[in-house]
């Protein structure tokens, strides 16, 4: 089989292809692979734009457009088109290697040449130009090219340069930009630079050598090795282009670290794939004979990164040393080998009678001195009174006098003795006691502890991560934005023995949703100022998007009957556009709600299962969207009685503070929801909308 490479674009397009279509291309992959030597099933254009782009045929309607470089016996399958399309590609697009940078670059030639005679008329009435003040020799260290640079020459306002956009190669377009918003050439190198998965020097960057750029290019190819590896990427082609990494998301993967870890970064900016990497990394590095842990805080999450991990690591050695398990699930085997005896986890709503009757005398209800145990008592590790007398209770809202909280130690001692009188525990409480038992006892289970949707973690479970692993280079490894905390778990990094200061990095590009969807999803949020996971505030300013497509549809119905049967109808245009089922996924602020529209879709005869695995269209509750991602997403039931949602809203009169943070967690909730789109997001309400709506 010759050296093959497969484009993110030929992923993106094979995967909406009808099930037909997609047949035809692997049959054709297959010929090509057996004749390769030849030069079988590969035709070359004769007014090509690039001599080296042939094309691959795939059915009377379908070409394929290959890259073939004249030496090396690479072949880089760029995408897959209509017949008429894929020539027009053919006849406008050249490839190139940058020659500051190294990577692999393909242009518009036949927009530039007509958009050249169009700057020509312009720049003749205009005596200055955009780049008069920076010299050809800076832009060609930069990686401009001679065939741009002439075009650079003709630009007399930025308006012309972001009209050049989609015609030049990115990085390209990217040195301009930096140097028309006033960036020095060195400010601007900068900038370019740190995308860069190994830089090479000018001398060695060869501009025939093809092969070389596309390895340089992880974030757009991947290189196949073997007939059953190209299977393999083929069967998940969506899967695949979730698991392709940028440039600088790369570099922090696949690097050495002195201490604990962090990437943030907004939906859709990578930080999961980035995770992925890097566990990747690990297990290909490193076998001391402990395992690797690669942990989340859902079942729902766990799942869906094993799946990830599965199409990353395809050595069975290194795949056997990664541990994907979410953290309740470690906890729980902890406390169980620990003391003998599984423990009984319940949910908070079950336990809410026992502390009602072990605080009767408190003058408290169960449900506040429940939730006083764990986000104030557990979340600091407080283990005496005098402890808890002391103890701040941010974002706990009113004063407690010291009378009031000498009564809620003795209710929160008596309702704790019930629950181990009965052996039943909450998650959280599991994870403090294995953090316990790990300390005490100085066992280290993982060599190396990654943690995805870092932002959701109650304290004690931090508490339980540092203790799973020896403290040492490359111990932790965190991923989580504190613009998508669901659950109202704020924490310090530092006051629990993880100091990742100095070793944080931010991404700020989505390479997941859209512009015109990130541009809506944001002012979900609203105003309220952030604190990330580091103690430093954090915010979204510089938070972007490189596609685009449709704005989100928003529609109101008088009844929630109306507002199901529009989602009906919208779900099976998506399908008819060749949308897969399963990467349409629908969203609801309630349990009830996802079952109610679960019901409705199967009634029209729209195949349906739950978020995270099945077949058909994934529906369940918004909570259940975290951390999964499809082409086309709908939320329904964005009422203004449900979102927000008055069961998890603690009374402003109760607790202003508390009120507000709840406020902003439904915010994040919906943010969540929406930013899980790809493609397209449609959102709908019954009667008065959700006032978190833009």
């Amino acid at each position: 089989m010759p050296q093959l490479a497969i484009d993110k674009d030929f992923l993106q397009r094979y995967a909406k292809l009808d099930r037909r279509v997609q047949k035809a291309v692997d049959g054709a992959l297959d010929k090509f692979a057996d004749n390769h030597r030849n030069g079988g099933h590969l035709e070359k254009i004769a007014d090509a734009r690039d001599p080296r782009v042939r094309t691959l045929r795939i059915t009377k309607d379908y070409r394929g457009v290959v890259l073939a470089p004249e030496q090396g016996g690479t072949y880089l399958l760029v995408t897959v088109l209509p017949h008429d399309d894929a020539y027009a590609y053919i006849r406008n697009k050249r490839f190139s290697v940058n020659q500051a940078l190294g990577v692999l670059e393909v242009r518009d030639e036949a927009g530039l040449e007509t958009m050249s005679g169009v700057l020509a008329s312009v720049a003749e009435s205009t005596e200055t130009r955009l780049f008069d003040h920076v010299p050809d020799k800076h832009l060609l260290q930069l990686g401009v090219d001679e065939q741009v640079l002439s075009i650079v020459r003709l630009l007399t306002d930025e308006a012309h340069l972001d009209a050049l956009e989609t015609l030049l190669p990115p990085a390209q377009h990217n040195a301009l930009v930096a140097l028309a918003s006033g960036m020095t050439v060195e400010e601007a190198w900068e900038q370019l630079s740190r995308d860069l998965v190994e830089e090479a020097a000018p001398e060695e960057v060869d501009p025939d050598d093809l092969t070389a750029a596309i390895r340089r290019s992880p974030d757009r190819a991947v290189f196949v090795e073997g007939p059953d590896s190209l299977r393999d990427l083929l069967d998940a082609p969506f899967d695949l282009w979730r698991v392709f990494l940028h440039p600088q998301q790369r570099r922090i993967a696949y690097r050495d670290y002195t201490g604990p870890a962090m990437v943030t970064g907004g939906a859709g900016t990578g930080k999961t794939v980035t995770a992925l990497h890097r566990v990747a990394h690990l297990a290909a590095h490193y076998d001391s004979g402990q395992p690797i842990l690669l942990t989340t805080f859902t079942k729902t999450l766990d799942a869906a990164l094993r799946a990830q991990l599965e199409l990353l690591v395809t050595d069975p050695a290194q795949r056997e040393r990664v541990d994907v398990r979410n953290l309740d699930k470690v906890a729980y085997q902890v406390v169980a080998e620990d003391r003998g005896v599984r423990p009984d986890p319940c949910r908070v709503s079950e336990l809410e009678p026992l502390w009602d009757e072990a605080g009767a005398g408190s003058g408290f209800p169960g449900a506040f001195l429940l939730t006083e145990w764990e986000q104030v008592i557990l979340a600091q590790n407080l283990r005496t009174e005098r402890d808890y007398l002391e103890a701040r209770r941010r974002g706990r809202g009113g004063r407690l006098g010291p009378d009031q909280r000498r009564r809620v130690w003795r209710a929160v001692l008596a309702a704790t003795e019930r629950m181990a009188e009965t052996n039943r525990w909450t998650f959280t409480q599991i994870a403090a006691e294995a953090a316990d038992i790990l300390e005490r006892t100085g066992r280290r289970l993982y060599e190396h502890v990654v943690v995805d949707e870092a932002q959701d973690l109650h304290p004690a479970k931090w508490r339980l991560v540092r203790a799973l692993v020896a403290e040492g280079p490359d111990d932790l490894f965190l991923a989580g934005d504190p613009h998508q905390r669901i659950y109202d778990h704020r924490v310090s990094l530092s006051a629990l023995g993880i100091n990742v200061r100095g070793r944080s990095r931010r991404l700020t590009v989505s390479y997941r949703s859209t512009q015109e969807i990130l541009s809506w999803a944001v002012r979900v949020l609203g105003a309220a100022p952030v604190t990330g996971l580091d103690d430093l505030a954090d915010s979204l300013d510089t938070y972007s998007s490189p596609l685009h497509g449709h704005r989100p549809v928003v529609r109101g119905f008088t009844d929630r009957a109306a507002e199901l049967d529009a989602l009906v109808a919208q779900v099976e245009e998506w399908l008819d556009q060749g949308v897969e089922a399963d990467s349409v996924g629908v969203a609801a602020r309630t349990r009830s709600l996802a079952e109610e529209t679960a019901a409705r879709l199967t009634a029209a005869g729209i195949g349906n299962g739950p978020l995270a695995q099945g077949t058909g269209v994934r529906v369940g509750t918004m909570h259940g969207m975290k951390g999964l991602e499809f082409r086309c997403v709908a939320v329904v039931g964005v009422d203004a009685d449900v979102v927000p949602y008055a069961e998890q809203v603690t009374d402003r009169a109760e607790d202003p503070v508390a009120h507000g943070h709840d406020l902003q967690r439904e915010r994040n909730l919906l943010f969540v929801s929406c930013t899980r789109a790809r493609d397209a997001l449609y959102v709908s309400h019954s009667g008065e909308p959700s006032p978190f709506l833009p």
